[in-house]
């Protein structure tokens, strides 16, 4: 069973963010720019909140909330799901499910140092299945 740690470790660490006071406008150039479907929300070092395509949506769409002006403090979450190195991939793809997120920031000690995906989750448990698959088929050719 992965942890997240390892996740990350494949993955990488890297997130994009922005500030609070950023518009919406820059928040959906910064995802499209980046090709990301979140970024968290910082100020300075601190882990604020995170915005996502759905916020966007949402938010400037179905609320009619489309105004240039409107700013990522006014629609981002600030009541956000976190994910701990020490979770197993499977545990936090249940929460993910459960209360239907797509993105996790990772902390450790109130610290961002990662954020994961559901497709992340995804990648992790096909790659450990055909790890699996993969012994299982040595040790019936006889190759182990």
């Amino acid at each position: 069973m992965a942890t997240i740690r390892q996740l990350l470790d494949k993955k990488g660490r890297s997130t994009w963010s922005i500030r609070s006071d950023a518009t919406v406008i820059d928040a959906a150039a910064a995802m499209a720019e980046n090709n990301v479907g979140s970024l968290v929300v910082m100020e300075g070092a601190t882990f604020v909140g995170i915005i996502t395509e759905r916020h966007l949506v949402n938010n400037m769409s179905v609320k009619g909330n489309n105004s240039p002006d409107t700013l990522v403090v006014d629609i981002m979450e600030t009541r956000v799901l976190i994910a701990r190195q020490e979770q197993s991939v499977e545990e936090c793809m249940a929460l993910m499910t459960e209360k239907r997120v797509r993105h996790l920031p990772v902390l450790e000690k109130d610290e961002l140092i990662g954020i994961i995906s559901i497709g992340d989750l995804v990648k992790s448990v096909i790659w450990d299945q055909k790890f699996i698959i993969d012994q299982i088929e040595d040790y019936i050719q006889g190759r182990r």
